[in-house]
């Protein structure tokens, strides 16, 4: 599949770049696309939900009834689960949601969430640019040319570029970030994909090991 270059102007550049069929043409594997996801959903949840249990909640442990004849359940203390103020059954503990996927898998999860890409035709590939002070409103202009304003977009760098990425740190429906840190959520959950040059070849260099 060939994609034309453009400038941040949003001119074609008269050159041509080739995705490559083994990252962008493959077939997608929706299996996989699922674990990954939830993997990194997974991976961003604090683990730290923590309910008192009958033992940790503060009160009396003097038995308030007797054992039978009461015509209810023998609760016990205040601090029995089926009355208000006592201690919860079965309640949240701190726990580590994230689980192990093999690295096979999450390089098929990004390929297929590129191809996906590539199928809706949502990338743009654009020569390699920089900016020399953080500006937002320069960063908008540049949406605007592309034709890819209003949209969620996902900027793909080389390499970490402070000016670029303080630029659209105020935009809601713009991210940034390195292709070495690409994943198939981020790819998903954006409209459209704006690659640079440079990022095109480390994207082939990575997912073709």
């Amino acid at each position: 599949m060939e994609v034309s270059v453009l400038n941040i102007n949003g001119q074609e550049t008269g050159r041509k770049v080739q995705l490559n069929d083994a990252i962008f043409g493959i077939e997608p594997n929706d299996h996989v696309l699922y674990l990954d996801v939830k993997q990194y959903l997974a991976n961003q949840r604090q683990g730290t939900a923590k309910s008192k249990e009958r033992s940790e909640v503060s009160g009396s442990t003097r038995k308030l009834g007797r054992q039978k004849g009461g015509g209810g359940a023998r609760r016990g203390d205040i601090n029995s689960p089926v009355l208000v103020g006592g201690g919860r059954v079965f309640g949240p503990k701190p726990r580590n949601y994230s689980f192990k996927l093999n690295k096979k898998v999450k390089t098929l999860a990004r390929k297929s969430a590129l191809s996906y890409k590539a199928q809706e035709a949502a990338i743009v590939v654009v020569e390699d640019f920089a900016m020399e002070a953080p500006k937002t409103k320069d960063f908008v202009n540049i949406t605007k040319n592309l034709k890819v304003e209003g949209k969620k977009i996902l900027l793909l760098l080389p390499e970490v570029n402070k000016n670029v990425y303080l630029s659209t740190r105020n935009l809601q429906r713009a991210e940034v970030m390195t292709a070495t840190a690409l994943n198939a959520y981020k790819v998903l959950n954006s409209d459209v994909l704006v690659i640079t040059e440079n990022s095109l070849k480390a994207i082939d260099s990575i997912l073709t090991k």
